[in-house]
């Protein structure tokens, strides 16, 4: 790792994404750590990561691990303090560096809090569609099996009166993405894809904003509001 004081942009903000998610090795974090008190901009990116991840921790009631679960972590890891991100079960660098968008570190995070559900509820899938520009996190798609998924919103948004969210999806390997409907505000629905080939890892899911009725070309023609892509949960 380079010095601290050069680092580009880029770069600071990846640092500061792992070091809220807590997967900076011990030496790494304290030294970013002691930066804090002194490098404004790294201050500031920490604390958009921060606002960024905490609406998806608050998805999920607390829960309890037994004991020796505790202690198996204990002797597997460093005893470096963690962020509270780390008590979600997050302990994968290898993952989060090879997630080719920052903001799907919020869809890994979103995976470690939900694996805690019953298995019959636990999804197969996640996707956390962010904002393009901010990469804030607008709305959770999940599934437990490959035929429909859940459209989750995770803030209020306001859309104009004339306008319509539509929702799409995509895999790899088709020509073009299908819509999945229109979509309200706020509103959770359940979609099927029946329809559709099974989904996929790493499928395209967006949120473009359309005329009231919808795109009228059956492809998205209006600007891209929120994004994400499909993580298996293992």
């Amino acid at each position: 790792m380079k010095p601290l004081d050069t680092l580009s942009a880029d770069e600071r903000d990846a640092l500061a994404g792992e070091y809220v998610l807590g997967t900076l090795p011990a030496p790494l974090r304290t030294a970013v750590q002691a930066k804090l008190a002194t490098d404004v901009d790294l201050a500031l990116a920490v604390a958009a990561w921060e606002r960024r991840l905490q609406p998806l921790a608050a998805l999920a009631e607390p829960v309890v691990p037994p004991a020796r679960l505790w202690q198996r972590i204990e002797t597997s890891l460093d005893l470096a303090p963690r962020p509270p991100w780390w008590r979600l079960g997050w302990n994968s660098l290898a993952l989060w560096r090879g997630l080719a968008v920052s903001g799907m570190a919020a869809a890994a995070l979103m995976a470690a809090v939900l694996v805690n559900q019953p298995p019959a509820d636990a999804p197969r899938f996640l996707v956390v569609l962010v904002a393009p520009q901010d990469k804030a996190p607008g709305w959770v798609v999940q599934a437990s099996d490959t035929r429909s998924v859940s459209l989750i919103p995770l803030a209020a948004m306001e859309v104009p009166a004339d306008r319509a969210l539509e929702f799409w999806t995509k895999a790899d390997d088709w020509n073009a993405p299908v819509s999945l409907g229109l979509v309200k505000p706020g509103q959770r629905i359940q979609v099927p894809l029946d329809k559709l080939p099974a989904l996929q890892p790493n499928q395209l899911f967006e949120l473009t904003l359309e005329p009231a009725t919808g795109s009228p070309t059956g492809r998205p023609t209006g600007p891209i509001q929120f994004i994400g892509r499909a993580v298996p949960v293992t």
